[in-house]
């Protein structure tokens, strides 16, 4: 798979092509994707995905922007899993925010060679958000270029998006979202150093390196380690702001990993979340903390083996 940044490419291979944010990459966006490789093999074309970094919520109001559900990196693997060929990384800054929705079709065809387009139903795109279905359909007409919409994937009735699966995840209804992504919901990073507190507590952890603050959920989890040359490993997490240890920090992962004892500093990891057990508290101190920790560790074991 290709990853290129902005729109524009030395090939000039016909693709068909799809645009949107994509975050999660959930049950919605892959039926899209899957329609998009489907027209694209019939028509002897490559796949394009278009895409925006950062998220222009996160440009427009950052203090009010959803918690993301993939990074850039997550986003990537999961385009490559499903098939793409190219991905166009766009930089939303305020000179591409400026930019008109018909230009930005236009471009489609003129720097991509797109020969079909597809896109959401409900996809608004251009300066103001005045692009929609009717504009591209409109401009493709005039331009030479196909254009059809996918319209919304439902579960149970509900319509899947990244907001339901936001909104899932923040009560704690993690077998919810995981029926909306079609995968289990997992953020992947570095281990990196912290400050030793879980091995000072006889429950050392992995520290994950999280790309952004926000985090969809919060709380502690019994989770699945996916570690480079090291396969699958059980565990427990906690995600939060550790209030017993510090006040005002940012969120932090942490993952103590059952029966494991190797130092994995700099690797890849990625943590799946299976089941919540409970918030995220304040303790009254460390011995409090640890009581709580052991806990955690048995019930998550507890967890495994019932689910085995």
């Amino acid at each position: 798979m290709q990853i290129l940044r902005g729109l524009h490419s030395n090939d000039t291979e016909k693709v068909a092509v799809t645009v949107g944010n994509f975050d999660g990459v959930h049950l919605g966006h892959q039926a899209l994707l899957n329609e998009l490789r489907a027209v694209a093999h019939q028509r002897g074309l490559e796949t394009a995905v278009v895409i925006f970094e950062p998220h222009p919520r996160e440009f427009f109001t950052p203090q009010q922007a959803p918690a993301r559900l993939t990074s850039l990196r997550e986003k990537l693997e999961l385009f490559r899993t499903l098939g793409v060929d190219r991905v166009h990384v766009c930089r939303f800054d305020a000179l591409f925010a400026q930019r008109s929705a018909a230009d930005f079709i236009q471009a489609l065809q003129e720097k991509l060679h797109a020969k079909f387009v597809l896109i959401g139903d409900d996809f608004r795109f251009g300066s103001g958000r005045a692009g929609d279905f009717a504009l591209v359909q409109k401009i493709g007409l005039e331009r030479g270029f196909d254009v059809a919409a996918v319209h919304s994937v439902l579960h149970n009735g509900v319509r899947i998006s990244s907001t339901a699966i936001r909104a899932a995840l923040a009560e704690g209804q993690i077998r919810v979202a995981k029926d909306y992504l079609g995968r289990p919901y997992s953020i992947s990073g570095r281990v990196v150093h912290g400050d030793a507190t879980g091995r000072k507590l006889g429950y050392p952890t992995a520290n994950i390196q999280m790309k952004h603050n926000l985090p969809p959920l919060k709380g502690v989890y019994v989770v699945l380690a996916h570690a480079e040359e090291l396969g699958i490993l059980q565990g427990v997490a906690s995600l939060g702001v550790r209030p017993t240890l510090k006040d005002d920090a940012k969120a932090v992962l942490e993952v103590h990993l059952f029966e494991f004892a190797q130092q994995i500093y700099g690797k890849h990891l990625r943590v799946e979340f299976l089941q919540k057990l409970r918030d995220e508290q304040k303790f009254n101190g460390l011995d409090e903390l640890t009581r709580q920790i052991a806990l955690d560790v048995d019930n998550a074991k507890r967890w495994f083996i019932e689910h085995e």
